[in-house]
């Protein structure tokens, strides 16, 4: 049977909402099941109430730990908490307000009763946090990209952007002994009296962030160029930021796809025959793809709003390395009230064209593990004026220097698209095309292999010295890197570079395999040769 990525979902691949919102409310997770526990991964806890991963019990838990964390770290105003489009989003906001409201913590949820993208979150944290010593954080409820049946909750301190391993590893740890006890400590009141407490109130996340926007864009040159725009939720939670982006600023803006459907039957399944809301999937995309003559450019949002996809009417849909490599060269040459000194933030298996454009541009590098809570620190200061992942994440700052967000903001990279078109009369595909000329065309992918528990245990606990290999795909290995270079934290795995080509390898989170990122300057060849050999020397330290 022909695999059917890239087509439109059929009622078949749908979930049943109904039995999705049951589940929620009527199981009850096992803590002792290490699957059923809470657990925090790079962006929050992520699971399914089909599946005892995301229940009720999970909620309301993990919120209590929130509140007594809180506490802990002295955190007194006020929790802006936002959700995105899937199913199980809205229960889980209820669940929280309820252990909120029990706990007389002061809560902003959404002045329309609507959708708020995670970006618009930590706007909203840090515009507070400006002006006032009681600080805010903030809960943004979402599985990001993940298929309709997942939910999500991720917890953002006071400095607005995702909470670092101590604080989750501690809520984490918190929240499984609440369920350990039968809720038991957890404090909560009926919804109906939740929603009327004294310290629940609302916020206009759309206004604040929407009429923001020139603080950070030229969105002058965006309306003068007259370009047709196109954006596509992907049926999340920017959806109607965008039709008020393009009234507010007068832009020729099209939303695409302004349907909202908690089973997302209009997407087309992704390379897996899943659905799932993956702006950098070009089978997730199609259906934009298919659209890209009609516009000058054409965006994608996923269900939270913080990864973009940038679609081009010469290029299609863009790598998201492509991408961040023209952002940061067109940004550090547009910014002329950034610091002299601020420096790019980078995730180590980004492409090392970005490191050849921070070379270009007299700029410092900085390198870091997987994960956007690495560059909240800087973009903070204005130490760091861009932070960009391989996965379509990055921020960057105002145009005075100051802190946007320091989130993943996927609305801003998206507007960012048109400000280089209309500004520089071509598209970022063909900016991209100008830097492989000057820098050379890499290429990149991503594989899987397998790996038990234990060996992966293994692969995250490496040192340089288990590494005895010389020569990787015919050329001398220069680094052999298990802390990130930029911050000396550890990697969780390990990384080798030579002068044209570097790899990856890291343990995969949820699944008995590990991820090899590989990429090479000399051609597809010469990669696949770094991956064979990438595979076999790894496999060789870790005895898989």
């Amino acid at each position: 049977m022909a695999n059917r990525a890239g087509t439109v979902a059929l009622p078949s691949d749908l979930v049943d909402v109904t039995a999705l919102l049951d589940a929620y409310f009527d199981v009850v997770p096992d803590p002792s099941d290490p699957v059923q526990r809470v657990a925090f991964g790079t962006s929050g806890h992520r699971g399914s109430s089909l599946k005892a991963s995301f229940n009720e019990a999970h909620i309301a838990a993990i919120t209590q730990a929130i509140v007594e964390y809180r506490d802990r770290e002295g955190v007194t105003g006020p929790l802006f908490m936002g959700k995105d489009t899937h199913a199980l989003s809205e229960p889980a906001q209820n669940t929280a307000l309820e252990v909120l409201a029990a706990n007389g913590v002061t809560v902003r949820i959404d002045a329309r009763g609507a959708f708020t993208p995670t970006p618009a979150v930590s706007h909203a944290i840090l515009a507070y946090n400006a002006t006032r010593t009681d600080k805010a954080d903030g809960i943004v409820i979402t599985p990001s990209h993940n298929p309709p049946a997942d939910g999500g909750f991720k917890y953002n301190p006071p400095h607005g952007g995702p909470a670092d391993s101590d604080a989750t590893n501690w809520i984490a740890a918190r929240a499984n002994e609440l369920m350990e006890g039968g809720l038991r400590e957890v404090r909560r009141v009926p919804a109906a009296q939740a929603q009327k407490a004294e310290g629940i109130g609302t916020y206009d996340f759309l206004q604040h962030y929407v009429e923001d926007l020139p603080a950070v864009l030229n969105l002058d040159a965006i309306r003068a160029s007259g370009l047709s725009i196109g954006a596509d939720p992907m049926g999340g939670a920017s959806v109607d930021y965008w039709g008020a982006i393009a009234e507010n600023h007068n832009l020729n803006l099209t939303v695409v796809n302004p349907a909202v459907d908690p089973q997302f039957g209009f997407m087309t399944l992704d390379w897996d025959e899943k659905i799932r809301m993956d702006c950098s999937s070009p089978y997730a995309m199609a259906s934009l793809i298919a659209r890209a003559s009609e516009f000058d450019i054409a965006t994608g949002n996923d269900a939270d709003a913080d990864r973009h996809g940038i679609v081009t009417p010469d290029g299609g849909l863009m790598n998201p390395n492509h991408y961040l490599a023209v952002a940061i060269d067109y940004l550090y040459r547009n910014r002329p009230s950034w610091r002299g000194d601020a420096v790019i933030g980078k995730t180590l298996v980004s492409s090392s064209i970005i490191d050849r454009v921070a070379a270009d541009l007299g700029r410092v590098l900085v390198e870091v593990p997987v994960g956007f809570k690495w560059f909240v620190p800087g973009l903070l200061t204005g130490e760091v004026a861009f932070g960009g992942e391989e996965s379509a994440g990055a921020s960057f700052l105002r145009q005075d220097g100051g802190p946007w967000s320091t989130d993943k903001d996927g609305i801003l990279l998206a507007l960012l698209a048109s400000e280089i078109t209309a500004v520089s009369g071509k598209s970022p595909s063909q900016h991209y095309a100008r830097l492989t000329e000057r820098f050379g065309a890499p290429v990149y992918a991503r594989i899987d292999a397998a790996a038990s528990r234990e060996q992966k245990a293994a692969l995250g606990k490496l040192s340089p010295s288990d590494v005895t290999a010389t020569t990787l795909a015919g050329e001398d290995i220069t680094a052999r890197l298990t802390e990130a270079p930029g911050n000396g934290a550890p990697v969780g795995g390990l990384k080798v570079t030579t002068e044209n080509a570097w790899f990856a390898a890291r343990p995969s989170g949820t699944e008995d395999v590990y991820k090899i990122y590989a990429e090479s300057f000399k051609g597809e060849d010469h990669l696949k040769q770094v991956q064979a050999e990438a595979k076999a020397l790894v496999d060789g330290v870790i005895g898989a």
